[in-house]
């Protein structure tokens, strides 16, 4: 069976590296919503000049949202991949591969069915060996692109523009100064 707790272990790898690149595709788009998301509420401000009491609501809305956003694309993978909550199975990891190398399709899938049988007979155990030593060779792991998880760092310069623009304006500065009146909600200003 030495064969086949090398294909667990490979198979353990392949799922650390799927939720690694969940992880960082995560992290990109949580950075990307939560910028675009403080940058609606600042402009808002800058135009309206909103009274303490709205920029309460929106200093409240703006920190339940960077946690709903923080907590959605990186807290959860994050608890899938130190393995806090229940994550991706054995199967589902043997159906991503299986899909990926087409010289593994259903056999992995097979193998994990197999070693799940009770009745360990002398020909179950010789035949789980040898499906085994068929898929050691096999890199698991490369079933995951981690570029595919890099992609979303493109989605950055949407926000990088905007800032861009504010700057060409000449009006960074006051436009930061509505980030201060969000912050300090309770203060009044003229």
């Amino acid at each position: 069976m030495k064969s086949y707790d090398n294909i667990l272990q490979k198979l353990a790898v392949f799922v650390r590296k799927y939720y690694k690149t969940q992880m960082i595709k995560g992290g990109f788009l949580f950075l990307v919503l939560a910028i675009l998301f403080w940058m609606v509420l600042l402009t808002l401000e800058y135009f309206l000049w909103m009274g303490s009491g709205f920029r309460t609501i929106v200093f409240i809305t703006a920190i339940v949202t960077t946690a709903f956003l923080f907590i959605k694309y990186l807290g959860i993978p994050l608890l899938f991949l130190f393995k806090l909550r229940k994550g991706l199975e054995l199967r589902n990891a043997a159906q991503i591969i299986g899909n990926h190398f087409p010289q593994v399709g259903d056999r992995l899938l097979n193998l994990l069915e197999l070693a799940e049988d009770k009745q360990r007979t002398e020909l179950l155990l010789a035949s789980i060996e040898q499906r085994s030593d068929e898929l050691t060779p096999i890199p698991f792991q490369q079933a995951i692109d981690i570029k595919k998880g890099l992609k979303y760092a493109k989605y950055l310069t949407i926000p990088l523009l905007l800032f861009g623009m504010v700057w060409v304006t000449g009006k960074m500065e006051e436009f930061l100064d509505s980030y201060n009146r969000v912050v300090n909600y309770d203060l009044a200003y003229e």
